[in-house]
């Protein structure tokens, strides 16, 4: 049987009288890549939180490679790039990925580096740069480069494409493809169908704090009767007219 990676069960979250999560239940098996799409405010950044346990739930556990998420020792097999990443505005970007090489245990090696940056576009001379002159897309890579360079199983991304051009979300899903043939875990939070259908073996849709559906884009297409995942997800929240 496969291994789990990620295993998330009846979780449950209120703010005040607002329900954010209800029930929520799903897993990720090793080596999987799984998208979780929603409009805003469905709870997806919620969940993420949930997860690694920057928010205490109402209800639920969450599991992490069969470790409980309160342990501290269940996120040392995942890296985690958030929606607002914003780098230390005093580091360079050397020292940036040196501090969190560091703090992932791992020697940094130059030649690593550079392979990244050129995998997502990113001059090699921002390696010199104070981070507060990097615009929202080069900070995005250099969250990016600190993630796959920390050499963990799993990464769970919140929006990992925002702030990228057209190009580097090219360059970031063949290299997203490329580390599936490793064994590597994804589950990230978007917008983007497209990247979804492209890259996920599984959609997961959380709407009004509930998961709508959890399968295969191709399933996703199937059960909401849509030519297009587009038109699958439009018909599955029930926003299509």
């Amino acid at each position: 049987m496969t291994k789990i990676a990620l295993k998330v069960e009846q979780i449950n979250q209120r703010y005040g009288a607002q329900t954010v999560l209800e029930n929520i239940n799903l897993s990720v098996y090793a080596g999987e890549y799984v998208g979780l799409v929603g409009v805003n405010g469905a709870g997806k950044t919620t969940l993420i939180k949930a997860i690694l346990d920057f928010i205490s739930i109402d209800s639920g556990k969450v599991e992490i490679f069969g470790k409980p998420h309160r342990e501290t020792s269940s996120r040392e097999s995942l890296s985690f790039l958030p929606e607002k990443f914003i780098p230390p505005y005093y580091l360079t970007g050397k020292d940036f990925l040196s501090y969190m090489a560091e703090l992932n245990k791992v020697k940094l090696k130059d030649v690593d580096i550079e392979r990244l940056f050129d995998i997502l576009d990113l001059d090699i001379s921002a390696l010199k740069k104070s981070v507060r002159q990097y615009s929202k897309g080069m900070s995005q890579k250099l969250g990016l480069a600190a993630c796959f360079l920390s050499q963990r199983p799993m990464l769970l991304f919140d929006e990992p494409m925002s702030g990228l051009d057209p190009k580097a979300r090219a360059y970031l899903k063949r290299h997203l493809v490329s580390l599936k043939e490793t064994g590597k875990t994804l589950f990230f939070s978007t917008h983007l169908l497209a990247d979804v259908e492209s890259i996920c073996d599984r959609i997961i849709v959380l709407h009004g704090g509930k998961v709508c559906f959890n399968g295969s884009p191709l399933q996703c297409c199937e059960e909401f009767n849509a030519n297009d995942l587009e038109n699958a997800y439009l018909n599955c929240i029930g926003a299509n007219v």
